[in-house]
This record gives C-alpha cells, structure tokens and sequence, in this order.
C-alpha cells in the first residue's frame, strides 16, 4: 500500500468482510437450534452432530476445491468468452482474488502481508457454503445416517451451488451475459438450489416413521421446543444482515467503464459490480422480512411455526432485486413468495409424500424459485450487472434482465444444479446402504445408536488391552 487513502480503503474492505462473517456466522448457529428445536428429544444429539460436522468438512474441501470452482468455472461450458484478465477486468493472474491466492508468497505456511482482502473474501463465501448445507441438513432430519449427510454437505456445500456461484453470481459469468440473469443476494444461488438439492433427497430418502397414515394422510410432526425454533430463526434473521453486506463489495470506483470518463465515482456495489448502498437494502431487507411475517401469520392462521419460517422466506423471495426493489416492491413480493410456498408445501407433502420436516424446501426452494421469477417481470430491463453498461464482451453487451432469462436460471438453480445431483448421490448412497438410518435406530432414537455404538466401541477397547 503505497499511500495512506490506499491503505485506508484495503483496510476498511477487509474488516467489513471479516464483519459479515462473524455475522453469518450466527446463521450456523440459528440452524442448530431451529433444528434441535424441531425434532424430537430422542435425536437432539445426532442433530447438533451433523450440523458441527459439517463445519470441518465444508471448510477442508472448500478450502481444497471449493473455491477454485468459483473463479475456474464462469463461463460454463464455454457458452460466453471470458473478460477476465483483460483491460476491463477485475481480475488478473496476480490478483489476491484469483484462483491461486493462496500460492501467492513462495512459502505457502507464511502469511502474506501484501494481501488484505482473500482469506476474508473466502471466508464470507465459505459461510455462504455452510448455509447451503444446513438448508438440506433441516429438512432431512430423524432419518439420515451421518456419513451420507456428511456426503451430500460437501457436494452441495463445496460443489454443486459453488458451479451456479461461478454460473450466476459473479461478473463474468455467462448466465448475466446471456440471460440477463440478476440474483443480488442469492434467492436462487444459494436457497433455490439448496431448496432443489434437499427436494431430491427428500424424494429418495423417504418420510419419518409415523408421518402418514395408513390412508397416506400426513400427521404433524411439531416443534419438540417452540422455543428454540423461536430463537433460532430470529439469529438466522439477524445473520442475514452479514449475508446481505457480503454480496456487497463495499467500495469500488465506478471510473470510466461506466461512461464516467475522466473522473472517479466511488459507491458500493452489488457482487456483479452494479452500484447499491446499504441505505437501499436496509429498507428492502426489513420490509420483504415484514411482509414475509405478516403473510406467514395471515396464510397459517397464526401457527407460530409458520410465522417465524415465513419472516426468512419472505427474505429469500425478494433477495434477488433486493439491490434495486422499492421498500413497497420488496414486501409485496415476500408476501406473494410465502403464499405461494405455504401452499406448495402442503400440496407436494399430499401429493408426493414428501416429508420436509422444517419446511426448508418451501422456505428457500420454492420462495428462491418463485423471486427470481418476479424479480425478471419487475426488473425487466435493467442492467442484470455493472458490466451491462458500456463494457462489450465479443463484440456484444450483456443482456439486461427478462423474464425468460430469469425462469430460465430458476430452473438451473432449482432443478439442474439442484433437484437432479441430490436425487442422484442419494440413490447412490440408497444403492450402496449408507442412506437411512436402520428402522429400530429411528424408533429408538438416533441419540441412543449414537450412545450404544460408543459403548460397543468401550467394550471392544476394554477385550483388546487384557
């Protein structure tokens, strides 16, 4: 850093994503006890297992592959050229943001003093990881063995949303350039296709002993501790504004890309370079969370459950225009995501004998899905990133966004990087044993398998060592 205003900027950057990562943080910590809260007294320990389980194994491969995807992967299949490691781009083969950070000195155990910005940078979008995670980890509780969780966190987690991050959530990526894809704060990035993810599951996995009737009626299962569930979401809620800043890069200087020639505009932007402000997503994150709650006690008539998963849906529904929505705008569309979900959830668990246990897919799936759908009716024709302005790829803007190019990702987010890959390594896991948990542990409780396989384990170190 070669100046103090330099060193003021880098340094501001890099404590405002070790910020939202501390935030973020407390949506771990929400979803463990939203989960313990949900399921039953006799499987609270497997619970709170697999959701600390999926830290280590999350972070490891993300740290080893994860990220790699990200910035190796943007323009898929070789649908659109990339601008990266042009004049125009952010990103250069150096760049402390580039695939190889982490051989940036020659020695790879020494902290490099020159670089501020990557091990936050990482570190939010490895939280973002987590939470795609935890989505699928709430719906499938009660039945699923911790090796095949542990299976299915990394794929979602260090994989298959990384692939739809590189795909639709970052300023080179063909889904902006093509479709015209807009997606500011990941209702189809992270929440439909984890929503997807856990669907496919869900379909091969089957439903909790005692959830349907003889007659294929479905029972409720309730919260065991409405408590928890309370508390849990409200630090979900309160984690989210980490979420929202970290979609944000928080200073960045328009310059003249943005026809601004000879000056400099500094403002911040979304994560596709498109200038916001914390201002604006203030208002909008408040109001879609406002009208998710009043929808949520309206449709389920006062169920508390419902309520408190509706204020986090009404969220994700409007997250993806959230950058650009009006306050008005972002209720009315969180209140239209959480009926519309509410009602799916309940014609899918009839119809298909599904067994969401926390709603998960309805809350992030179908609220994700049916955002990015009304964010290309409302936003239709706005810039879908910075680069829509002025900047040319191949000799042709990017697309602005539309509501074909919009359905379009939800069905990538949803259903093809989502619904099929968990489907299939579920069958797979299914095929080879290692899926459901036998019928007697799940009468008994996954917490008393876990207890009796330690004991088994006592005795056979006590007969080795006489």
């Amino acid at each position: 850093m070669t100046d103090q205003l330099a060193a003021l900027t880098t340094i501001f950057t890099e404590f405002y994503y070790w910020v939202t990562v501390v935030l973020m943080f407390l949506i771990h910590v929400g979803f463990c006890m939203y989960e313990v809260g949900a399921s039953r007294y006799k499987h609270h320990q497997h619970t709170l297992m697999k959701n600390t389980m999926l830290i280590p194994l999350v972070t490891v491969t993300w740290f080893l592959f994860g990220w790699w995807i990200y910035w190796a992967f943007p323009t898929g299949p070789g649908l659109a050229p990339s601008i990266m490691n042009e004049s125009s781009a952010l990103i250069t083969d150096d760049s402390a943001f580039s695939a190889t950070w982490y051989t940036a000195t020659s020695d790879l155990m020494a902290v490099n003093l020159g670089d501020h910005i990557s091990g936050v940078f990482w570190a939010a979008f490895l939280l973002f990881s987590w939470t795609a995670a935890s989505i699928v980890s709430g719906a499938i509780i009660e039945r699923i063995t911790t090796f095949a969780f542990g299976i299915l966190a990394i794929a979602i987690g260090s994989v298959f949303w990384v692939i739809d991050a590189a795909w639709g959530w970052h300023f080179d990526g063909w889904m902006l350039k093509l479709l015209g894809y807009h997606d500011a704060y990941a209702s189809g990035v992270i929440h439909a296709i984890a929503g997807g993810f856990a669907l496919g599951v869900l379909m091969v996995l089957g439903p909790r002993i005692g959830k349907f009737s003889s007659s294929g009626e479905p029972r409720n299962i309730g919260p065991r501790n409405p408590w928890l569930v309370t508390i849990g979401l409200f630090l979900i809620y309160t984690g989210f504004w980490g979420f929202y800043a970290a979609c944000n890069i928080p200073i960045f200087d328009l310059g003249p890309e943005y026809g601004m020639e000879g000056i400099s505009y500094w403002t911040a932007t979304n994560i596709y370079v498109t200038p916001t402000t914390l201002s604006g997503i203030t208002f909008n994150f408040l109001m879609s969370l406002s009208g998710g709650l009043l929808a949520g006690y309206w449709i389920a008539k006062g169920d508390p459950f419902w309520t408190y998963s509706s204020g986090l849906a009404g969220i994700i529904c409007a997250s993806a225009g959230n950058d650009l929505y009006h306050p008005i705008q972002a209720m009315i569309i969180g209140m239209i995501g959480v009926v519309i979900s509410y009602k799916l959830h309940y014609w899918v668990e009839r119809k298909f004998k599904i067994d969401d246990a926390v709603g998960a897919v309805a809350v992030h799936g179908y609220a994700g899905f049916i955002g990015l759908v009304i964010c290309g009716f409302v936003l239709n024709g706005y810039p879908a990133s910075g680069y829509s302005v002025g900047a040319m790829w191949d000799g042709t803007t990017y697309a602005s966004i539309n509501p074909l190019g919009q359905f379009l990702g939800a069905l990538i987010m949803f259903v093809v990087l989502g619904l099929i890959p968990g489907y299939v390594i579920a069958k797979v896991l299914h095929g080879m044993g290692k899926l459901r948990i036998p019928r007697d542990a799940e009468i008994a409780g996954l917490d008393y398998e876990i207890m009796e396989t330690a004991k088994r384990d006592e005795r056979a170190v006590a007969t080795a060592t006489r």
